[in-house]
């Protein structure tokens, strides 16, 4: 793997971590490409149950490198599109993995970077991040991050964010719903830790499944259809192996088989 990206398994979890520290972890066509390939085998790897995604150096990510978007600037619209469509199954790949995903955010985000802390499920930041969708100083848009920042913070927040590119610091982040969390900097990994506990404690199939059922009950506009669809999905889970032992140790008083000790 690239030395711009790095994986550690701790047990059930595993850390990726953005590694270009002089750049401000700042995207380009090759970690792109290694953080992909990366999601992917962690999302048929059947012994990580949670991923955590951080960055190294003083900032989270910087979204796009300089270079490579000067190299784009120079290019054709074809090798363009082609471009933002690798950046686009990144999100995608992140925003759909099959594991329940952490965002560790002790840092900076912008752009691009902004766009992986929205498809994270969960987002915990420090005082001092700081974060801005700056595409349209550039008189650009963040028209392929949109669809994640979007279901993140909303319709009405992501119009003024989107059009005026100003930065905004981690409070405004958290009221809006980048964040879940802002936490001072000496409580950030245990921050992380205790969400981690607390998915490890959950079902695997339901934890990794959680996502798929509010991106379905979203999609849904028939209200019949999505009733028998999510009435669909508990029967299917409670006669499941993992339902029928929650069931199973929840009427016994004791810890589900997955929960350990």
């Amino acid at each position: 793997m690239p030395d711009a990206l790095s994986t550690t398994r701790e047990g059930p979890v595993a850390r990726l971590r953005l590694d270009r520290p002089e750049l401000h972890n700042a995207f380009d066509a090759t970690l792109i490409g290694a953080l992909t390939g990366e999601l992917g085998r962690l999302a048929t790897d059947p012994q990580v149950r949670v991923v955590v995604l951080e960055g190294s150096g003083k900032s989270f990510s910087a979204g796009a490198d300089l270079n490579w978007m000067r190299g784009m600037a120079n290019a054709d619209e074809a090798t363009n599109r082609e471009d933002a469509l690798a950046l686009a199954r990144l999100m995608r790949t992140l925003d759909e993995l099959p594991k329940p995903t952490i965002a560790r955010v002790h840092g900076a985000a912008m752009g691009g970077g902004v766009g992986l802390v929205a498809c994270c499920d969960i987002a915990i930041g420090v005082p001092e991040a700081k974060f801005g969708l700056t595409e349209a100083r550039l008189g650009l848009l963040p028209a392929v991050i949109s669809p994640y920042v979007i279901a993140a913070i909303g319709p009405r927040q992501a119009r003024r964010w989107f059009a005026t590119g100003e930065i905004f610091d981690a409070a405004m982040a958290e009221r809006i719903g980048l964040l879940h969390d802002v936490v001072p900097a000496s409580g950030l990994d245990e921050a992380v830790d205790r969400q981690v506990k607390l998915l490890l404690k959950a079902g695997p199939v339901a934890s990794a499944q959680a996502k798929t059922l509010v991106r379905s009950v979203q999609a849904h506009v028939d209200r019949d259809a999505l009733d028998g669809a999510t009435a669909d999905l508990i029967a299917a889970m409670r006669v499941s192996p993992e339902g029928q032992e929650g069931l199973t140790a929840f009427l016994d008083k004791r810890a589900p088989a997955w929960a350990g000790d």
